[in-house]
């Protein structure tokens, strides 16, 4: 970005500059541009898309020298102001399309492969948004890793660059996001993670239209005699053919083939030998006359003949002019294909436009057949100049904003969500508002972060029916709205519920949804009231959204009003009672949650339910889940119509991706979902015998009861911290250590177990676990879990050591999903503490 917020962009395998050129009409600078091909550079120095000479960069991109071009060019606008690239384009090749388990030609996994070399430009400059543009199957074609690996195209993506960026692929038909021809095509935008709280990809996906037809986009040019150029219009031409070929289609009605002509001289054919032969019917698309009230099918590169694809006029007996196929692919009057201008290339004599036309038609029209539609990528420059220059508010700043404006005061904010004086994006004003619920803590209403909404929609499944419905059981304030609009825009009609039962967060959301662009085919229903006890009384295809983590009040009544209609009655809390209830009443459905379903013991029941269902997809957000709440969250997606499959694990901190059996992570025979679990997993479990201990763990002991020094009379409060990382002993230290009386430590639940032998102590909230022997006159506090043999036993030596072995610890890391907090030695969770099957020295 320059110094006066101008916006800068690099592009990859640019071609004639068509696609670019979107970036250019919306003001953007070209810092460098890349082609193969010298002819089509040529064509983007005519239109300047670049400032500077050295900013046309020629050549293949795999090459070192190539890469030190553009890498050079971005240095040079750095001196110009230009604190570093805003955008980077790349339309890399992706040849033989076949995908996953399909034959693919091993030349072309390594053509396919330059899409590596586009990454590798990503990570080097790390520009703020990236976008790759490519034929549908482009995710899932093959290239070739720089490590030799053939892996989809898609998944690499997300594996070289999820550390730095929120990445997201959609399969669109650009003719619905400003293209006029149909053009189906795989956009994948990824925004810096710098970012993610103020924009994400979804944000940058241009707006959905409906399409146009051939009618509204070429029915006003004038009409073309055989071989005539237009004298108005310069590129109003069409590539004349074979006279004898005209018979083919001149009679032929929209919608018609020749190959339909009763006459066979009139259907597609060769003479041989004086005989003819006729032409094999491939695809009914070729030699067929066009509608004009029909959309335009896609433009291919060789659209100057009659044998291609849909490229006959509705009513001429000709093929599409070159300003024609302008207007279907949003190309501007204005782009130039040659130094002169339009004007001048008018008042050409008739020879010397057949002239150029001969040397640069073919060029053209390939050029148009393989571009990205101009209107497409200036939509998207729009969304990215939009929210790139936005006001972004830091944490600090919405603080203030709230207290400047009075708005924890319910009237105050309502009028300050109406008035807007500041202009904020709609995503901060949701957070805003999320802030300033007074309610929040009481009904755990916390705001679900952007780039976490982004990452759940992605996941979201795809509906083939015209009708939809849809639920948000706990709104809030709508996080989730603007994301299911962008969703499922190309649905003929969308119904979408909200509910909420905060009246005063319903009364704001009213609010909130007026600065939304709401198109016509979606309906939105309002509900103020309690999720778990209205009356539902649709069936959705799809419940989404971000339940409250807490606990149903405990007074007379209250719990049995909630958990009597539920199978898990073990629980009170409310977000399990919401998954029980969405399963009941949706064919798909998508919650956040907190990531102890997976293991703590009042949810075995709910995983129970859990296992019996299709768990399409787990998301581990670990803490990224909510600002300033330190808790982990997971998204599950789940199918309850259909049975146990696989289910695809990613773990969004460690951008790792996993595709596991269902059955293998939900394995009845542990205590827990692993959703880790491996194959190095499974070598300690099989080795070891779980189950052995019960727990115990004190929630007496305070500062107020202790002391720094020892003193008559008193025992040692023994702590995680003195618990050696080695294991099998304690040591003191200085400084740290805390003493209790005597008189004070027996009247202590934990005092049982001074002196106790028998039992073994490990730091009760670890990543790294070690077990040591109790030791005399000491006492465990809260940070120290009691492992109590639920036999007469004695661990040996060798085992005790075996708990602080790498190969332990990552077992153990792996038991507890990885997580970082939560993670008490609990009553699930002790089952792990097991012994080595082959340990000798064990004795009972």
């Amino acid at each position: 970005m320059l110094r006066n917020n101008t916006l800068t962009y690099v592009t990859l395998f640019s071609s004639a500059g068509i696609g670019c050129y979107g970036f250019k009409k919306q003001g953007f600078k070209c810092v460098a541009t890349n082609e193969l091909r010298s002819e089509r550079l040529e064509i983007q120095k005519k239109n300047k898309i670049c400032d500077l000479e050295s900013g046309y960069v020629l050549g293949d991109i795999s090459n070192l020298d190539v890469k030190s071009k553009i890498y050079s060019e971005i240095d040079k606008w750095k001196t110009r102001g230009n604190d570093k690239v805003d955008v980077l384009f790349a339309t890399p090749p992706c040849q033989g399309i076949s995908v996953i388990n399909h034959k693919k030609n091993e030349h072309d996994i390594k053509r396919n492969s330059l899409v590596v070399d586009s990454i590798e430009i990503v990570k080097t400059i790390q520009p703020r948004v990236f976008i790759f543009e490519n034929v549908m199957a482009f995710q899932k074609t093959l290239c070739t890793t720089n490590e030799g690996k053939n892996i989809p195209i898609g998944q690499y993506i997300n594996k070289a660059l999820g550390d730095d960026y929120v990445i997201t692929g959609r399969i669109l038909n650009l003719m619905n996001y400003g293209s006029n021809s149909s053009r189906t095509r795989t956009l994948v935008i990824g925004v810096h993670k710098s970012y993610r709280n103020s924009v994400t990809p979804y944000d940058l996906f241009p707006e959905f239209q409906t399409e146009k037809n051939l009618r509204e986009v070429i029915f006003d040019f004038s009409p073309l005699e055989w071989g005539e150029i237009s004298s108005n219009d310069f590129y109003h031409a069409f590539r004349t053919y074979d006279i004898r070929m005209r018979s083919w289609i001149s009679g032929l009605k929209a919608g018609e083939s020749a190959f339909d002509n009763k006459e066979i001289e009139n259907r597609p054919h060769k003479v041989i030998d004086g005989k003819i032969v006729q032409n094999v019917k491939k695809t009914r698309d070729k030699y067929t006359r066009q509608h004009w009230d029909k959309f335009i099918h896609c433009i291919h590169t060789r659209n100057d003949q009659l044998a291609a694809q849909n490229t006959i006029h509705p009513v001429e007996d000709r093929v599409y002019s070159i300003r024609e196929l302008m207007e279907m692919m949003t190309i501007p009057n204005c782009f130039k294909w040659f130094d002169a201008d339009l004007s001048e290339l008018n008042i050409l004599s008739l020879n010397d436009k057949k002239l150029l036309y001969k040397k640069s038609e073919l060029n053209i029209r390939r050029c148009i057949g393989e571009a990205v539609p101009t209107e497409v990528i200036r939509n998207i420059a729009k969304k990215i100049e939009r929210f790139l220059l936005q006001k972004n508010l830091s944490p600090a700043e919405v603080n203030k904003v709230i207290y400047d404006y009075k708005l924890s005061q319910r009237n105050e904010l309502k009028s300050f969500l109406i008035s807007n004086p500041l202009n904020l994006d709609v995503s901060i004003l949701m957070r805003i508002t999320e802030l300033c619920n007074a309610k929040r803590e009481e009904n755990a209403a916390f705001y679900t972060n952007k780039f976490i909404v982004n990452q759940i929609i992605c996941g979201l499944p795809t509906f083939s029916k015209e009708k939809i419905r849809i639920l948000e059981p706990s709104v809030g304030a709508g996080s989730f709205v603007p994301f299911l609009i962008k969703r499922y825009e190309n649905v003929a009609h969308v119904t979408i519920d909200l509910v909420d039962i905060d009246y005063d967060s319903v009364e704001t959301l009213k609010i909130i949804l007026t600065k939304i662009n709401i198109p016509k085919n979606f309906e939105i229903n309002i509900i103020c009231g309690d999720f778990l006890l209205i009356d539902i009384g649709h069936y959705y295809d799809l419940i989404v959204g971000n339940p409250p983590f807490s606990k149903v009040i405990s007074s007379a009544g209250e719990k049995e009003k909630y958990t009597e209609q539920f199978d898990n009655k073990e629980t009170n809390n409310l977000s399990v009672m919401f998954l029980e209830k969405c399963m009941k009443h949706a064919s798909s459905v998508c919650l956040v949650l907190n990531k102890t379903i997976l293991s703590n013991g009042e949810f075995k029941k709910t995983r129970d339910i859990l296992k019996k269902v299709n768990i399409e997809q787990i998301i581990d957000f670990g803490r990224y889940g909510f600002t300033g709440v330190s808790i982990e969250t997971i998204a599950m997606f789940i199918n309850p119509t259909k049975a146990p499959k696989d289910t695809h694990i990613y773990n969004m901190k460690l951008n790792t991706h996993y595709i596991q059996k269902q059955e293998y992570i939900t394995d009845s025979k542990l205590p827990s979902f692993i959703i880790y679990r491996d194959n190095e997993f499974d070598k300690v479990a099989n080795k070891m015998e779980f189950g052995i201990f019960d727990v115990f763990r004190d929630r007496q002991i305070t500062k107020s009861l202790t002391q720094a020094e020892p003193f008559s009379d008193s025992i040692w409060v023994i702590k995680a911290k003195n618990i050696v990382d080695t294991g099998g002993k304690a040591e003191k230290i200085e400084s740290y250590d805390q003493y209790i009386p005597l008189k004070v430590a027996k009247g202590l639940a934990a005092f049982k177990y001074v002196n106790n032998n028998s039992v073994y102590l490990t730091p009760n909230m670890t990543y790294n676990p070690r077990v040591m022997e109790n030791i005399e006159n000491a006492i465990p506090d809260g940070s120290t879990a009691v492992l109590i043999p639920k036999s007469s036993f004695k661990l040996s030596q060798r085992q005790i050591s075996y708990f602080s072995t790498d190969e332990y610890r990552t077992f153990y890391r792996i038991a507890r999903n990885l997580s970082t907090q939560s993670i008490n030695v609990d009553k699930t969770s002790v089952f792990f503490y097991g012994r080595l099957k082959d340990d000798a020295e064990f004795t009972c």
